[in-house]
């Protein structure tokens, strides 16, 4: 993840206000380095100032037989669903007086000019920026509104959805033994009008991706022999790729253990105000302001994922 550093003024001055286009680059490096967002598992709405309707089409049958007469047949229903990021905020503050004795002090300046030690604000920077990543690619998956600091996540949202495939999650928990297996009903529940669909992924957290590599590694099961993938053993994956049964394989570290979801990239949305006046990181020195000692940092910024249609997506849990 790469971050712009902190431009500082000749005056070494902290108190730099990073707001409008800078801010969206830094809020840009927080949210797609998400691993799921960054490696191109969902859709990203960017630029939602409020909400995105989502419309959804579904037809009847369409094909009737021939007539020397236009009758109108089959039915189109258009519904939709909201993306609605929420917003969200840090706020952290740190005194300078706690880095005199620091090894950094001598970045500081000297008398009334202290500043905070520059090195270390763009490592607050580049470190709550990353903090922020981890927590979005969590909460996108595991999320609940409810929760302070969250929003409805994916798993939330396929629960509550009746039109979901459902599949049972495996009594005590996916492990080596039984990963092909289950990952194996996953894909016997996929509708079989998305099998093969090139934006098709099965969904899986670290924890069964882990199992999934030792299984296909050997131990004579599930028909691999004791020395698996192209007899290579523990050796054969080298972080490339993986499939089940024809269907392709996305690693989402957010996602819970023993949670899986099937389900086409396109009809899963994280919608977020990336670009607009919403977004914005700052570095606030309070001595010219309130002749504290004090150094506030400050982020903004707005996240939210949302469902397609339910129907086309296989929820394992």
């Amino acid at each position: 993840m790469s971050l712009n550093k902190v431009q500082l003024g000749t005056t070494t001055s902290i108190t730099t206000t990073y707001a409008g286009e800078f801010a969206g680059e830094y809020i840009a490096a927080a949210l797609l380095s998400a691993s799921t967002i960054n490696d191109g598992g969902v859709t990203v709405k960017p630029n939602i100032a409020y909400k995105e309707v989502i419309k959804k089409l579904d037809t009847g049958a369409l094909v009737s037989d021939a007539s020397c007469d236009f009758n109108p047949n089959s039915s189109v229903t258009l519904t939709e669903t909201i993306l609605e990021p929420d917003e969200f905020q840090v706020n952290l503050q740190l005194c300078k007086k706690d880095f005199v004795s620091d090894w950094e002090a001598q970045s500081m300046g000297y008398g009334m000019s202290k500043t905070l030690p520059p090195k270390f604000s763009d490592f607050m920077i580049a470190h709550v920026a990353a903090e922020v990543a981890q927590k979005i690619e969590t909460t996108m998956f595991q999320g609940f509104a409810a929760n302070v600091g969250e929003f409805n996540g994916y798993e939330t949202l396929l629960a509550g959805d009746a039109t979901v495939n459902d599949v049972a999650a495996v009594g005590g928990g996916v492990d080596a033994a039984n990963v092909i297996d289950e990952l194996s009903k996953v894909v016997d529940a996929i509708p079989a009008a998305l099998y093969g669909k090139e934006d098709l992924f099965i969904y899986i957290p670290s924890s069964i991706a882990k199992f999934y590599v030792q299984a296909l590694g050997g131990f004579a099961a599930n028909g691999l022999g004791a020395n698996g993938v192209n007899n290579m053993g523990t050796q054969w994956w080298n972080n490339g790729s993986l499939t089940v049964n024809g269907v392709k394989i996305f690693v989402s570290p957010g996602l819970a253990n023993n949670k899986m979801i099937a389900a086409q990239r396109s009809n899963l949305f994280f919608g977020t105000g990336l670009l607009n006046d919403m977004q914005e990181i700052r570095i606030i020195d309070m001595q010219d302001i309130d002749g504290s000692s004090n150094v506030r940092f400050v982020m903004r910024y707005s996240a939210g994922v949302q469902i397609g249609i339910g129907a086309d997506i296989v929820y394992y849990s």
